[in-house]
Order: C-alpha cells, then sequence, then structure tokens
C-alpha cells in the first residue's frame, strides 16, 4: 500500500477525482437523485414553472383585429441544471402566436415559442388557444358628456352645454364591434360645482345594452369645459352725476345703454337688489359725448354682465325763462286745520328756470310743482321750506326759500 501511495501517478488519479467530486456537490446541490445499480448518485433533469409570460402576436395589424389571444401563459421547462437554471431566463423566452397565414374567420392555433435552448423542454399553458380574425375598421363619432351627480349642484346654479375637445373621436375596431356602438361618451361629476371648470375625461364606447366595446379610441382623453352659471337676475342700471358742466352749458339727456345689468350670486343676496347704481363725471362733459361707464359691482355679488355700459350724454347752450304766479300748493294739512299764506301773501311765487333751450321749450307751469310740507304741524305761523319738483335737468332759482303760513281751526 505505502508503495501504491508513493507512486505518483496513484496520487494525481486520487486528486483527480477529489475534484470531479466537488464540482459535483457544487453544480448538482439540492437536486433530487437516484441510485445507479452500483449505489452511485446519478442526477435528475431541473423543473421549474413560469409564470406570467407574455404573449406576441403575429398578424396584419394594419387591417385585422385579432381577439382570444391570452395575454400571458404559463411556461414549465424542464432540463439541465445548469441550463433551467440560468438567470434571466424568463426573460429571453419568447410565447407567440403566428397568424400571418390565417385569413378572417375563427382558427385554432398553437402557441410557439424561441429564444430557449435546445436541451430544455418546453411545455406552454394552454397550449392551444382560438382566436377570431375579423377586418378592422375606423369610424368617427361624436362625444357626448354624461353628467354624474347633476343633483348635488349647489341650489341655484345652472349647467350650461359642455365643451368638448376634440367634439370628434376616432373609434377602431373590429366591424362587429363598430356596428354595435350605441355610444360614445366622457362622464363629469358634478358634485358642489360652483364655478366653470375644465377637466379631462376618458373616453367609454358602450353598446345598446351599455356593454363597453374593447375597441380603440383616438384621442382616448377628452377635455371638457362646463359653464356654470350661479343665481342671477335683471336690476336697472341709474346714474349719479358728480362735478357740474362748464358755464353756459346745460344737460338735456343722459342715456345708458343698456339700461339693465345682469347680477350673478348667492341667492338671498341678490334678491336683496333692485337696482345698481353707475356714477358720471359732469366736470368731463364739454359737448355731446358717448362714455363708458364702468358697473360697480355690489357687495356679495359675484358677476355683473356686461361689466361697462356706454352712457349718451347730450348738451345744449343753457338759456333761462320765468314763469310767473306759480300757486304754492300745501301738503299734510289735517282736516281739522285752515291754511293761509301771509307771506307771499297771494300764495304764489315767480320761478326761474335755467336749462337747455329743448328742455325749457317743452316746459309750462302745469309741469312745475311748488309746494309746502305742513305735516305735524299745529295752531299758529310757521316758516316753511318752499319744494319744487319740476323736470329732469332743469335748474331753478326761487326769489325766497320759506314761505310764511298761518293755520287755524276750522270753523264748523
Amino acid at each position: 500500500m505505502d508503495r501504491l501511495m508513493d507512486n505518483r501517478w496513484v496520487t494525481r488519479i486520487i486528486a483527480l477525482l477529489l475534484a470531479l467530486l466537488l464540482f459535483a456537490s457544487v453544480s448538482f446541490e439540492n437536486q433530487p437523485t437516484s441510485k445507479s445499480p452500483a449505489g452511485l448518485p446519478l442526477f435528475s433533469n431541473y423543473t421549474e414553472t413560469l409564470t406570467e409570460i407574455p404573449v406576441n402576436t403575429y398578424y396584419d395589424d394594419q387591417n385585422l383585429v385579432v381577439s382570444g389571444v391570452p395575454q400571458y401563459v404559463n411556461v414549465t421547462i424542464e432540463g439541465p441544471s445548469g441550463v433551467t437554471k440560468r438567470e434571466g431566463l424568463q426573460k429571453e423566452i419568447e410565447v407567440y402566436a403566428d397568424l400571418t397565414q390565417l385569413t378572417v374567420g375563427t382558427h385554432k392555433v398553437k402557441l410557439q415559442y424561441r429564444n430557449i435552448s435546445e436541451k430544455i423542454k418546453v411545455k406552454i399553458d394552454p397550449a392551444e388557444i382560438t382566436v377570431v380574425i375579423q377586418e378592422k375598421v375606423t369610424k368617427e363619432f361624436p362625444v357626448e358628456v354624461d353628467f354624474v351627480n347633476r343633483d348635488q349642484v349647489a341650489e341655484g346654479y345652472t349647467i350650461e352645454k359642455p365643451v368638448v375637445s376634440p367634439r370628434v373621436v376616432k373609434i377602431t375596431g373590429a366591424l362587429e364591434d363598430i356596428e354595435k356602438i350605441a355610444l360614445v361618451k366622457a362622464v363629469v361629476d358634478l358634485k358642489g360645482v360652483t364655478e366653470n371648470f375644465t377637466q379631462e375625461s376618458r373616453v367609454a364606447v358602450y353598446d345598446r345594452n351599455q356593454n363597453v366595446l374593447s375597441v380603440t379610441v383616438e384621442p382616448g382623453v377628452v377635455e371638457i369645459t362646463v359653464p356654470i352659471v350661479s343665481p342671477n337676475k335683471s336690476v336697472s342700471f341709474t346714474l349719479k352725476q358728480k362735478g357740474k358742466l362748464a358755464d353756459g352749458l346745460s344737460l338735456v339727456n343722459i342715456t345708458p345703454t343698456p339700461n339693465q345689468v345682469t347680477i350673478f350670486g348667492p341667492k338671498d343676496i341678490i334678491d336683496a337688489i333692485s337696482s345698481i347704481e353707475g356714477e358720471i363725471d359732469l366736470d368731463k362733459i364739454k359737448e355731446d359725448s358717448t362714455i363708458e361707464v364702468k358697473v360697480p359691482i355690489p357687495k356679495g355679488v359675484i358677476q355683473v354682465l356686461p361689466d361697462k355700459i356706454e352712457v349718451a350724454v347730450d348738451v345744449e347752450e343753457e338759456i333761462s325763462e320765468t314763469f310767473s304766479d306759480i300757486a304754492i300748493r300745501s301738503q299734510g294739512l289735517g282736516s281739522q286745520y285752515s291754511l293761509s299764506f301771509l307771506d307771499p301773501e297771494a300764495g304764489t311765487i315767480n320761478l326761474d328756470l335755467q336749462g337747455a333751450p329743448s328742455v325749457i321749450e317743452g316746459t309750462s307751469p302745469t309741469n312745475l310743482d311748488v309746494y309746502i310740507d305742513v305735516a305735524n304741524l299745529g295752531i299758529g305761523e310757521h316758516d316753511v321750506d318752499i319744494k319744487v319738483n319740476g323736470p329732469d335737468n332743469v335748474t331753478w332759482a326761487l326769489p325766497q326759500e320759506k314761505a310764511r303760513i298761518q293755520i287755524t281751526e276750522t270753523e264748523e
């Protein structure tokens, strides 16, 4: 024995055997083993199931539509461990359905594979599929808007016609599916809306039974603008004057166009408003003019339309005219009293009017109301303010500001 161990060839053979055993233990670790008749271990093939392997489909996708091809399949591989356990195998293998030679109709097709070693056995589940090949059709359809939660729109707000961009979409699919299309719509949620808004919405395609159809929509998303109109009402528009016209000029007419505006806002606020008053500066008027007046927005109001109004201002050179002996009317005198004028004793007065010729010439004493208010005055003498109501855009001058009167008890 010692003589054998001293032989260098024996030593080399033993070392080689040990190296082979070590390599086998590393390469085939944890593999199921079986025994040879001599009792030596034999290594079996490695088996693994790869899940969710995508299926590629080859066909004339410009003119045909295919259905029935699964998106993923499972693939079971079996072979030598060193080959089947190689990293990246799941990414390299390709499962596919070759339909390039098939015509329109229904066909049974075996799934195929490639990019895998010939040493590996491959089993695809399912191995065979049924596909339907149809003619591809493209057609244009208008997009309708479907509102949800319409009953939850804030009180008093109105939804006007939405604007869809683009208004028409192209839908591509099998002829059979295209002929089933009954509705193309995009959904908009109106819950709690109080102002105009724009949103993107995905387009869905339905048949008459409200089933979603498997077709391609281009574009698949549209932009929808929804006008929201708040509670509103029309109110009159009036003008107040500030400043004064240049000397020698008199105002004939001030005409706003339009003379009404629409106010928008919470119902309780706009219900309390009956008119809006703008302002015109007479200091800037030197001749007949058309000016733009900004419409003020009352507190709490969201919007006023229009926000500006054109105002025509007509002026003429001023003239004067005196109306004589205009009777002074009394108002507010109790039925148990009598009234007499002490000054002016006749109870009449002269009134000097200044204004545009077209206004003055159309004025008569019947257009002038000169009066005193004696309500709540008792028996005795009183000095009472003299008041005048006259045509618009006319000024007047009184020879005296007060009338002296005497109130006595009526004799029965």
